[in-house]
């Protein structure tokens, strides 16, 4: 079983919450990432160039750290001081279905595109769920800690085979990047997607694909606990 992390169990992008308190911790980096907003937010509005203005701001985040063990455990602090923010972020649906598959014996991974280390701290210490956890890889670069391989899209599946996960009986994503990994199980489940992208779904997926809505109130899906979810 293979659960996305944004927008499936976390209500939002986490990866954008870490990386927006890792700039705000000092006025300087703050600044400059003001002073890059006018190139690196179109960046992030087109899908094409996302992940290089995704990296512009990370890379004003984490300027001066020297390794991917320096990152890890500023995120663990930040998930620390966070957690009452943190909390209600969590679906409880989609954690109540993580925990069943867990309860009854499957073979669990969360596969993301964010840092793996942001998605574990925040399943293990808020949550109380430990699971494997697949994410983008960081390490040092140009004097800071940035992205070194995305999970995202075909890369993402590429990551999990390479880590024995190659066949998928259950998907659950709300992404359009991760129809490859989607399209790759056996029963691919959509949940949360927006709402311009259901069409989309029910085209290039199996007849009968559940999509489905865990809580975000701002996404599409049929609601948790509806006929036909």
């Amino acid at each position: 079983m293979v659960f996305d992390f944004d927008h499936t169990l976390y209500d939002g992008d986490s990866g954008t919450h870490l990386f927006g308190w890792l700039i705000r911790r000092s006025a300087w980096r703050t600044a400059l990432a003001l002073l890059a907003t006018p190139l690196l937010g179109p960046m992030i509005a087109c899908l094409p160039t996302r992940r290089y203005g995704i990296s512009g701001y990370a890379w004003i985040g984490t300027v001066g750290l020297n390794s991917r063990g320096s990152l890890d455990r500023l995120i663990d602090l930040y998930v620390a001081r966070h957690a009452d923010q943190i909390r209600p972020r969590l679906l409880p649906v989609a954690l109540e279905v993580l925990h069943g598959h867990r309860e009854a014996g499957d073979r669990v991974v969360v596969a993301t595109g964010a840092p793996p280390e942001l998605a574990r701290a925040i399943l293990a210490f808020v949550a109380h769920e430990t699971v494997p956890v697949i994410g983008t890889a960081v390490g040092p670069k140009l004097g800071a800690v940035v992205a070194t391989r995305h999970c995202h899209a075909e890369e993402k599946m590429r990551m999990l085979r390479e880590r024995g996960y190659g066949d998928i009986d259950i998907a659950y994503s709300d992404s359009s990047a991760d129809l490859p990994l989607l399209k790759a199980a056996a029963n691919p489940v959509v949940v949360n997607p927006k709402a311009g992208a259901v069409a989309m779904f029910r085209r290039v997926l199996p007849s009968g694909t559940p999509i489905l809505n865990w809580g975000c109130r701002d996404r599409a899906g049929t609601p948790a606990g509806s006929a036909g979810q």
